[in-house]
């Protein structure tokens, strides 16, 4: 599916009674032509992207309340929607950089007039202490860092108060853009270490409560599990000022509420709407709906190898066989985004990625395989999904559920809430049956296979290892695209992930944003809201 946006026209909805408080508390908030209010399903855990378990909505906070050294422009689409440019690296706290010859080091000038929202200046110290924070904190951060190879504190230094040097372990494709993407947020080094304590070296409870960032916002108000409040950051240093004073954030669990909200007007924006409600709404003038496929995602039913049946790939390959792809994709994704079902062979001809899967549904290949493997009569497996995500984990886990019964396997489902399902799947990793999503940040097949099939790695959500993957993703990172060895190691990833399957592809999704009364909207590629763009109509 090509992105599109489309004009919609004005609905008339009936909102429910549980909207009531919402929609009092609204049009007083909403009234000046410099705030936008954006409704959103899921919940905001965190203000520090660090911490461990902040979940994707929160990623939102790094992005609006922060800014990094350097980051991605924006460029204009053929239908003359906004997207981030993954070719274009622009300057945030960074005014410069230049690499040294031997691509090893990268020394960076940072702009003089740099401010913190207090007012503070900016100094390659404050730098070198949230690099340093971000490669010992552990968990998702470190990781993401040690991508790029930006792995240890000793790679990192304040050479003087304007500027900051890294020291590369190897020569990276990867390194540059991966201090582009929200992790390598820069904060105020002062202001953490006086809320710091011997068990909390790096302010981790301080920052989750409070942004002390540099960025086009800071956030003055939140209450948990209801709305955020960013007001826009006067002193902003590092780009244009944004239009706007003020974006409320509101979440509203229910999809029905959501709609309601914006078909009525009653909010500026609702983002990452149902693909059910962006196919129904398309028409409506007044209204646009922009979606967006994700680059380098898939949305996937996950089996988890410390449950006993799945250590068999056998058995894992039987459930592949038995998915009714065809129907998931129409009644859960309704047919935006790309089918990653029904691929022509076990040997993938490219790297490109993500490409459909080599399987399609089967249920006699898929009874035969469950023999083969000692499970003539089945068994049992309880299969998770996540309430916040209920829009597509339920449709497509009824339809699932429904064709294991049909070779033998039952799986009761169970429900977690959104604010605690990273931790369950990502982080303990203890589903044995779920679904899942995983987009990689930057646009390469080794990079996804760096997340999501590396043994311990964050979005490893079915605990997987295999050997020759775990040899050849650190090597492949590194290498250039157009390295004859780079690409035989893609192509040989891609082929062990289609035999040993422990993460069956479901499709590609597509992030869709529905708004009126406003413009500037950009789809980004950590699938949030960035709002410094955004004016009013």
């Amino acid at each position: 599916m090509h992105r599109r946006s489309f004009l919609k026209a004005t609905g008339a909805a009936t909102l429910g009674a549980a909207a009531l408080p919402f929609l009092r508390a609204l049009p007083a908030a909403a009234a000046g032509e410099d705030t936008v209010v954006m409704v959103i399903g899921q919940t905001i855990n965190s203000l520090d992207l660090h911490r461990t378990g902040t979940n994707r909505p929160s990623y939102q906070i790094a992005v609006n309340a922060y800014d990094r050294l350097v980051g991605f422009g924006v460029k204009t689409l053929a239908d003359g929607s906004l997207s981030y440019d993954y070719a274009t690296i622009v300057p945030e706290v960074a005014e410069s950089w230049s690499f040294s010859d031997d691509g090893l080091t990268i020394t960076f000038k940072l702009r003089p007039e740099g401010r913190f929202q207090d007012g503070s200046p900016i100094t390659a110290q404050d730098v070198k202490w949230s690099y340093d924070r971000a490669v010992t904190v552990g968990g998702f951060p470190s990781t993401q860092m040690r991508a790029g190879g930006l792995e240890k504190p000793e790679q990192f230094e304040a050479v003087d108060a304007l500027t900051f040097r890294v020291t590369l372990l190897r020569p990276s494709k990867l390194s540059l853009p991966d201090m582009a993407v929200p992790v390598p947020f820069i904060l105020n080094s002062k202001l953490a270490l006086a809320n710091a304590t011997e068990a909390d070296p790096w302010a981790l409870d301080s920052v989750h409560k409070n942004t002390i960032g540099s960025g086009p916002c800071k956030v003055t108000r939140w209450d948990p599990g209801q709305q955020l409040v960013y007001e826009r950051n006067d002193g902003w240093t590092s780009g244009p000022l944004p239009a706007l004073k003020r974006v409320i954030v509101r979440e509203v669990p229910s999809p029905a509420t959501r709609r309601a909200l914006i078909e009525r007007g009653d909010v500026q924006m609702s983002f990452d709407i149902p693909n059910k409600d962006a196919r129904e709404l398309e028409g409506t003038a007044g209204l646009t709906v922009n979606t967006t496929p994700v680059e380098n995602a898939i949305y996937i039913l996950g089996t988890n190898l410390n449950f006993e049946p799945f250590k068999d790939k056998r058995v894992r390959q039987a459930v592949a066989w038995s998915v009714p792809y065809a129907d998931v994709f129409q009644t859960a994704a309704y047919g935006r985004g790309v089918p990653m079902h029904g691929g022509p062979s076990f040997t993938p001809e490219s790297i490109a990625w993500p490409q459909p899967f080599p399987y399609a549904t089967d249920l006699d290949r898929a009874k035969a395989l469950l023999e083969e493997a000692g499970y003539r009569d089945g068994f049992e497996v309880p299969f998770f999904i996540d309430l916040s995500q209920s829009d597509w984990m339920e449709p497509a886990a009824l339809l699932i559920q429904e064709n294991l019964a049909k070779i033998g396997v039952k799986a009761p489902l169970e429900k977690i809430p959104g604010a605690n399902w990273r931790t369950a799947s990502l982080v303990e990793k203890r589903l044995p049956l779920h679904l899942e999503t995983f987009g990689g940040w930057l646009n390469y097949p080794c990079y996804y296979f760096y997340w999501a099939y590396l043994e311990g790695n964050l979005f490893n959500s079915a605990n997987y290892r295999n050997e020759e993957i775990e040899a050849m993703v650190p090597v492949a990172l590194h290498l250039p695209v157009d390295d004859p060895e780079y690409i035989r190691m893609c192509k040989r990833m891609i082929e062990i992930a289609w035999d040993e399957v422990p993460r069956i592809a479901l499709w590609q999704p597509a992030v869709n944003a529905a708004y009126r009364d406003m413009s500037g909207y950009e789809y980004w590629f950590h699938r949030q809201p960035a709002i410094r763009g955004w004016t009013r109509a």
